[in-house]
């Protein structure tokens, strides 16, 4: 899930890759923000990007 955001996904496009309630990723992704210390989903973002998670120019893949 961490992907789909740092992809720039919303809610409703991840829910709908993922085949989950948009209530589902929306807690997934608060736990995500929690669980990292994090405040605001721009620094899931980020986190992605740091820890080589994702990189620029890569497809998204579950």
């Amino acid at each position: 899930m961490l992907k789909l955001v740092a992809r720039g996904l919303t809610n409703q496009q991840i829910a709908g890759t993922l085949a989950l309630t948009e209530q589902a990723v929306s807690v997934a992704v608060a736990a995500l923000l929690e669980h990292l210390g994090l405040v605001e989903r721009a620094q899931l973002v980020v986190a992605a990007y740091e820890s080589g998670l994702v990189t620029p120019g890569t497809v998204t893949q579950q």
